[in-house]
């Protein structure tokens, strides 16, 4: 089966082929039953059938070249009286290249069609007339053929920037689903793990029957996401899973695997847009999973309040040295690569808003941002 370029060339060829028939027919005929004159006369027949042979041949090779048409063709003129593979190959000099000062190349043709005309028997011999109808159909030709070179170059043009934004757009889409997948699969796994070393250490079956349940609950709840993922991948329209109204989930999960957590929610549901609330939401998932990595013992501030305009979230972390003698919290596995706090940052530039992430002169960590609740762009 012939794909999209194979067509075209096979029709660019098919057309060529019946410009080159077009120009036998014109000539070869004509010379069998007499018709035809050359400037020099008494030209041979074989010289005049040759000459129109030669002229076709170079209608094929019109779109690489278009000189051998254009010489040929006045060749052609000049020896059977032929004018008409010349208006083709003017037409083909224009409209399959850029050359550079035409309007020369087509003056000279318009001289040889005149002459030609001028000594045609079957026509008349008025020079005004020859002069006209040489500049016409010389020059009308060549002036199309440039408007349909533009016209090609333009949607040649155009297809490349639609090639170029369809690249981007899924460049986009191919980061936007690996800031889902690592956001969703990165926290899950981080929490099941955690959960997996405090049941390993427990001793209690009902702390280890719990800590377990913690364990399905995460991964019911990663499959749900991931679900949820695909199913807005499948249908190009959907919502994103969660907005500010989860938080308070993570605060509680972060809570029950050991990390000393407060929350400052004022954000009402519904209030923020959905790209915005989830952004939050995954800023917060995404600083809770780092100071569960690195900082287990720290004390944690999650703050999400929206002032006037803008909603401002953060997660500070805190060493906490008010209690040496408390029970250690177990370090998570880092199963990231880097890429958390990059996602994160993307995420908060693509609603417009200020991303701030670094250490605090208390030698905790801070992952901070603010988001305009309405587009600069309207």
């Amino acid at each position: 089966m012939w794909d999209k370029w194979g067509m075209l060339r096979h029709r660019d060829w098919f057309v060529d082929a019946a410009l080159a028939a077009a120009v036998i027919a014109f000539t070869v005929p004509t010379t069998l039953i007499g018709y035809s004159f050359s400037l020099w006369g008494g030209a041979p027949d074989a010289l005049e059938i040759a000459t129109g042979v030669i002229t076709a041949a170079a209608m094929l090779v019109r779109r690489r070249t278009p000189w051998p048409a254009v010489v040929a063709s006045a060749a052609c003129a000049c020896v059977t009286g032929q004018v008409v593979p010349m208006i083709l190959a003017v037409f083909s000099m224009t409209a399959e290249h850029r050359v550079r000062r035409w309007q020369y190349v087509a003056l000279a043709l318009s001289v040889v069609y005149a002459v030609v005309d001028y000594r045609n028997p079957h026509t008349d011999h008025s020079v005004y007339l020859n002069v006209v109808r040489a500049l016409t159909l010389i020059y009308l030709p060549a002036a199309v053929g440039t408007w349909v070179y533009a016209y090609r170059r333009l949607i040649r043009e155009l297809r490349v920037g639609v090639r170029e934004r369809e690249e981007i757009a899924a460049s986009e889409e191919r980061r936007k689903i690996a800031r889902e997948m690592h956001d969703t699969v990165t926290h899950a796994v981080t929490a099941m793990v955690l959960n997996a070393g405090m049941a390993r250490d427990a001793t209690e079956s009902g702390e280890i029957r719990e800590l377990t349940a913690t364990i399905e609950d995460k991964g019911v709840q990663a499959l749900g996401e991931l679900r949820q993922l695909l199913t807005v991948l499948r249908r190009e329209d959907g919502d994103l899973a969660e907005g500010t109204e989860a938080i308070a989930r993570l605060v509680g999960e972060a809570q029950a695997s050991g990390l000393k957590v407060d929350l400052h929610l004022d954000a009402p549901p519904g209030a923020l847009p959905r790209q915005v609330s989830h952004a939050c939401y995954r800023l917060v998932q995404e600083g809770l999973s780092n100071v569960r990595k690195h900082a287990p013992g720290s004390q944690v501030h999650v703050t999400c309040e929206v002032t006037g305009d803008q909603v401002a979230v953060s997660v500070v972390d805190t060493p906490d040295r008010g209690d040496p003698g408390g029970k250690p919290v177990r370090a998570a596995p880092s199963l990231g690569g880097g890429y958390g706090l990059a996602g994160i940052r993307e995420r908060v530039s693509l609603a417009q808003g200020r991303f701030f992430s670094g250490p605090t002169p208390e030698g905790g960590f801070i992952l901070a941002a603010r988001l305009p609740l309405r587009s600069s762009h309207g």
